[in-house]
Order: structure tokens, then sequence, then C-alpha cells
């Protein structure tokens, strides 16, 4: 089931078609051509899982599935922007590229962005849009910091004694890319199963608080950075795709709850939090939102 309700600035909710025609409060939000836009978004039509869904934890889809829910449309906002930028380069994609085109197989489908002469005019090429967040794109490049020495020593204090450090950046970290690199290899695959030679993977990554300090204090100087995808194997790919989509296949086919979203997939219980639109809807995802309130 899409999201059916939007969740106002004060809490309230409201039916998303009552919004569209009149907003219950003196002021709206947000344009209405906006609101139009999330609304749109919310709901593809597409009954079967996708390559995006299955990444997701699979109680989160399934209760996305099968509950109705209400989203707040400040936090679909970047979902969007995502979408316009494709809208602003699909202009622009003439001679030998594809773009934007839905791909199924027996397990799921998947809609690439780009495909073919979008890095040099004789490659072959997956290309993918990505609007982040600085934080994000800092632990996608791999990038940290290490306590270097200055040479000099504490001479008074409780560190008396003790080397004077200062912070450097290195580039050269574990780059935290599995999603958006299951997601690209998936894509490939996709292509490749269509007779498509996909020869390298990209994505483009543009950073939406780029001209925040917070930016510059996770060592992005730059509004877009392209990053390569390194190829993963076939077989691992279709068997992890394979067991997510059967557990929410057996999920749905069963009216049984699925179990519980893996750590990972919950950012740490941050999405529970703040993030999930059914967490309302999920014993774990109400307990951490009780939790979150009583600490405030």
């Amino acid at each position: 089931m899409p999201a059916i309700k939007f969740v106002c600035p004060d809490g309230s909710q409201v039916v998303i078609g009552q919004c569209m025609e009149k907003c219950i409060h003196a002021q709206r939000c947000m344009f209405l051509p906006t609101l139009r836009a999330i609304a749109k978004s919310l709901d593809r039509g597409l009954k079967e899982p996708t390559v995006t869904e299955l990444l997701c934890g699979v109680r989160e889809t399934y209760l996305k599935k099968t509950t109705d829910y209400a989203v707040r449309p400040q936090d679909q906002l970047y979902a969007i922007h995502g979408s316009a930028v494709h809208t602003i380069n699909e202009g622009y994609t003439a001679g030998n590229m594809l773009s934007e085109e839905r791909i199924y197989d027996d397990i799921t489908s998947g809609k690439f962005d780009l495909y073919g002469q979008i890095i040099d005019l004789n490659d072959k090429t997956l290309g993918d849009y990505k609007v982040t967040s600085s934080y994000k794109l800092m632990r996608a490049l791999g990038y940290y910091k290490v306590d270097v020495s200055t040479g000099e020593i504490y001479k008074t204090g409780i560190k008396k004694g003790q080397v004077k450090t200062k912070k450097e950046w290195r580039t050269d970290g574990v780059r935290f890319l599995l999603e958006w690199a299951i997601q690209l290899n998936y894509y490939r695959m996709l292509l490749e199963s269509k007779g498509f030679k996909v020869e390298r993977m990209e994505i483009q990554a543009m950073c939406r608080d780029y001209s925040l300090r917070v930016a510059a204090e996770r060592n992005i100087r730059k509004p877009v950075y392209v990053i390569h995808i390194n190829k993963i194997s076939d077989h691992w790919i279709k068997r992890y795709m394979n067991a997510k989509a059967k557990k929410l296949n057996i999920a749905l086919e069963k009216g049984l709850m699925p179990e519980l979203c893996t750590v990972k997939e919950r950012w740490k219980n941050r999405k529970c939090m703040e993030y999930c639109a059914v967490a309302e809807s999920c014993t774990f995802g109400r307990m951490i939102k009780r939790q979150m309130k009583a600490v405030a």
C-alpha cells in the first residue's frame, strides 16, 4: 500500500487527497506542485518489489506494502530532488545512451539512471545519480581523521609530558559503499541479461549540504564526486537478492511479520527513531520511539 496521509509540521495528519484539495491549516507548508510531486513519488504502481525496496529491511518493505502509513512531506524532499536531477539530465542524453529504463527478471525489477557513453564517447558505462549528505559521502569516499604528532610536548597541565597531536585527514579508509554497490551491480546484471555489455560502473554523488561548514569539516570540498563501483560476483548478488525476495514473498503470502531489520538496515536504530515511515506499525519501532521520547 502506498502512503495515504501527510504528517503536517505540527504533527497532525491529513489524507493526501484532502491535502491536495484544501489545506487544513491557515497556511500551506509548501507549494501545491511540490506536494503533488511528493504524492506521486510515493506510489509508483509496482506490485513486485524493486531492487531499491529489497535493499531495505524486509520488515520495512513488508509494512509499506501491507499497512496504511503517513509520511512527512519535508522528509521526501531529497527524494524528489534526486528525481529532479534525473529529469534535468534526461534532456542531454542524446546519442548512444539509455536512461530511466525498467528491466525485469524472475526476482525483481530495477530502473537504472544512465547507460552508454556517459564518461567518454567510446565506453559502455552504467551510471547512477545520488543526492546525498556530506556524512554519507565522507564514508563512501573512505575519509577519516588520525592523530599526528606535532613534535611538541605539553609542558604544563594534566597532559604535561605528553606529545601534542593534531588531526589530519586520510583518504584510504574503508569505503562504505555496499548498498550502492549491490544496487548498481544488480542493474548491471539486468542490463547484461538483455545483451548490453557493462564495462564500468560509476556514481555521480551530489552533496546536498556542500555549502555548509559541516561539509568542510568532513573534508567534502566539492559539490559533486564521481565514485567508481567495483564488480561484485553475480552469484553472490543473485543469492543475496533472491534470499531477501523470498523472505518478503513468504511474509506477504502468509501475512506474517518478517524478522526484525538488521542493525545495519536500522542504521543502529537511528532510522527507527526518525526516518522509517512505518515505525509506528512495528513493535520495535514503537519501542524505540517511546524510549526517544522518554529521554527527551
